[in-house]
């Protein structure tokens, strides 16, 4: 087996794992910063990928030297979309921190399932209403021996 077939293919697997993880802490992780670290696993396997995608061996650089034109040259676009992709990623990625920073000193956590309970709970008290019940949910377990509305309190 030829070296560079063995090295090409462990980077298209880097660039797969890379996809995978990223793809994984975005679905699994309930903390708001390792999703944002999620999402930056998946933006750089995915320009990894897209640039080996366009990766043919022997090309040259597409510049013309002393009129001399390679006979093969590489495509420019690919690597210009993954350069592009790159900025704005870290645009979004500083605006994701930027948002995380406000919501950790708003509400005090990261954690989704708490901040989910806590901006029902603002939202129900700026509307000056209560929180909406579902009518799935489970009903408020009562002490043994306790019958009546005070049991819940």
């Amino acid at each position: 087996m030829d070296i560079n077939l063995d090295i090409s293919l462990m980077i298209y697997i880097a660039a797969g794992g890379l996809i995978l993880a990223g793809s994984a802490g975005i679905v699994l992780s309930t903390h708001l910063l390792r999703i944002i670290f999620a999402i930056a696993l998946l933006e750089a396997g995915a320009n990894l990928l897209l640039l080996l995608a366009s990766y043919r061996d022997g090309t040259a650089v597409p510049i013309i030297v002393d009129d001399h034109i390679p006979a093969v040259m590489a495509d420019p676009v690919p690597q210009a979309l993954v350069l592009t992709s790159i900025v704005i990623g870290v645009g979004v990625l500083a605006l994701a921190l930027g948002l995380v920073i406000r919501v950790q000193r708003t509400y005090g956590t990261l954690d989704i399932r708490e901040l989910r309970e806590r901006m029902a709970e603002d939202i129900a008290d700026d509307a000056g209403i209560g929180r909406p019940v579902s009518s799935h949910a489970p009903l408020p377990v009562q002490a043994p021996g306790v019958v009546g509305a005070d049991a819940n309190e």
